[in-house]
């Protein structure tokens, strides 16, 4: 049975297709629309009822995207298992932004003939323009092993890993990709970063080298350097690197923070001080530089002054490790036990597998009365100094034995 709408008095066929029979039903838009949009309307669903592969690509080289997928939903429904027509229409979906859409189309499409050229990159196109980056990996990947060589393929393989999080997978494509397109700023930034997040230092390193190289101002680059270099336990001359970020742009936000730490880490805590209350100067409610700043204080014998920082850390950001392992230290200090225990007990929470946190709620347990508790934490203590023995006895083999001819 024909379904008709009204405008004005004259009655129209509908269109049979999802979206114009949405359009056509839909009352806000019937009220605007006039007799001549609406005979306009029917001569584009009449022409999509009828519509060939020929008649859509002419739509299509004219410019008419919209009908052009309506002639390729058309002659998807009349011939389902044409997956040509499937990957066309993806493929208009694709060009009007409409990129659920065609996702659907080209996965259909693959269903029908998984070895249809170009569909599985342009479906990994689709998601990836979605930031649907894990989803984008496997036709990407698909796309590549059909075809090694292609560069697009292989940029936005590597980009999905990055935005997905597998920053070691990023790395080793983004690295294949540089190797056909060297002066690619924005890869070279991808993979440093992607090295980084994977601790792959050396490799961070040199790209960051190279980024400085084209940009020796640039106070992001000098950072990241810096970062790559104390990975590699030069922290010296990371701090060097963070100096000349903070020099190119000293109102950035986290820069100071990122050279107080660096300090901290070196014990030099007056530099680390200086550089902690000039991020506090840009951004006094920075929860990292109060506690780091707190965690001085401590150390300087000051504790009420380190409480007030280490309170305020924590009242902004309640996961920072050292502000209630620093809170637990100075409560048990001044025998707050029930205080001492719930700063401690987050701490461990946080971080487990840091063995003086354990050492400290020891001693407070033993405080306490609860020896078997002590006994507990004082065995964890020992577990992991065991365990980071071993680890360095570890490597230290390992070395050895790369060494060996």
């Amino acid at each position: 049975m024909k379904t008709w709408f009204h405008h004005r008095g004259a009655a129209f066929p509908a269109c049979p297709s999802h979206e114009v029979l949405r359009f056509c039903g839909a009352k806000k838009a019937a009220s605007l629309i006039t007799i001549a949009a609406a005979l306009l309307l029917f001569s584009i669903c009449t022409a999509a009822q009828n519509s060939s592969p020929s008649d859509a690509q002419a739509l299509e080289r004219n410019g008419k995207l919209a009908e052009a997928a309506a002639a390729w939903r058309s002659i998807t429904k009349n011939e389902p298992r044409n997956s040509a027509a499937w990957a066309s229409l993806g493929l208009l979906h694709s060009r009007l932004q409409q990129y659920p859409e065609a996702v659907v189309a080209y996965k259909r499409a693959i269903s029908l003939n998984p070895k249809l050229p170009g569909v599985q990159l342009n479906l990994g196109l689709a998601e990836f323009k979605q930031g649907n980056f894990k989803d984008a990996i496997a036709p990407l990947g698909a796309a590549l092993a059909a075809d090694p060589d292609n560069l697009q393929a292989r940029t936005l393989f590597g980009l999905s890993y990055y935005g997905a999080g597998h920053f070691e997978e990023a790395s080793e494509q983004l690295a294949l990709a540089l190797k056909s397109d060297p002066a690619n700023g924005e890869l070279h930034r991808v993979l440093a970063q992607s090295c980084l997040s994977a601790k792959k230092y050396s490799c961070a390193l040199d790209e960051f080298t190279w980024i400085l190289h084209q940009n020796p101002d640039s106070a992001a680059a000098h950072l990241l350097t810096g970062e790559a270099l104390d990975g590699l336990g030069r922290t010296p001359e990371a701090i060097a690197e963070f100096t000349l970020a903070v020099k190119a742009d000293p109102q950035a936000p986290n820069m100071h923070f990122g050279l107080g730490y660096l300090y901290w880490k070196m014990r030099e805590y007056d530099d680390a001080a200086h550089a902690f209350e000039s991020e506090l100067f840009i951004d006094p409610a920075n929860p990292q530089a109060l506690a780091y700043l707190g965690d001085i204080e401590m150390k300087r014998g000051d504790q009420e002054k380190a409480l007030t920082l280490l309170k305020k850390a924590t009242a902004l950001r309640d996961d920072i490790r050292i502000a209630h392992l620093d809170m637990g230290v100075i409560f048990t200090e001044q025998k707050h036990y029930q205080d001492a225990l719930a700063a401690l007990q987050r701490a461990r929470k946080l971080d487990p597998e840091q063995p003086e946190v354990h050492y400290r709620l020891g001693r407070l347990y033993q405080a306490l009365g609860d020896g078997e508790a002590a006994k507990s934490e004082f065995a964890r203590v020992q577990s992991l100094h065991q365990k980071a023995e071993d680890d360095i006895a570890d490597k230290m083999s390992s070395r050895e034995t790369a060494r060996r001819p």
